[in-house]
């Protein structure tokens, strides 16, 4: 048998994100919305990593993300990267950068904000990257990252 086995299989053309921490996985595939889309997705938890212990990754055939979709991981996998692939080769990679403004992803942290009271949705101007905190657009209070809930 042999030693260098995949722990999950090869894609053909699509995106693969990796070094995702393992209890962040479910949070990444609901961020980018990947359990309401058709495409093939295979995704491995609490698997080795030299740099994270252990890291979870998540493989989905022929879809490719824009910059603002793969930016919303940078909020819970500030870590995490990105390998396009086609015809079984990696032809590019990306590295997640949290944006500047944040909508309609995270919950205020504030149970008197407008947007946890109306439907309104969240908007947030990222205040410091390390550590991260966001800003409300409304009512001006900051969210941190233990705080954060994914909507």
């Amino acid at each position: 048998m042999a030693k260098n086995l995949l722990k999950v299989s090869a894609i053909k053309d699509g995106t693969v994100i990796d070094h995702i921490p393992s209890d962040k996985l479910f949070q990444v595939i609901s961020i980018l919305g990947l359990d309401r889309i058709k495409n093939q997705i295979t995704f491995g938890a609490n698997l080795e990593s030299s740099k994270l212990g252990s890291k979870a990754i998540i493989k989905v055939s022929n879809k490719f993300f824009e910059d603002d979709e793969i930016n919303k991981i940078s909020l819970i996998a500030p870590n995490a990267k990105l390998n396009i692939i086609k015809d079984y080769e990696v032809i590019d990679k990306k590295v997640v950068e949290i944006p500047k403004t944040v909508y309609g992803i995270v919950k205020c942290f504030n149970p008197k904000c407008i947007t946890n009271n109306e439907n309104i949705p969240t908007k947030f101007v990222v205040a410091s990257q390390e550590p991260l905190e966001l800003k409300c657009h409304y009512c001006e209070k900051i969210t941190g990252r233990d705080e954060m809930v994914i909507l």
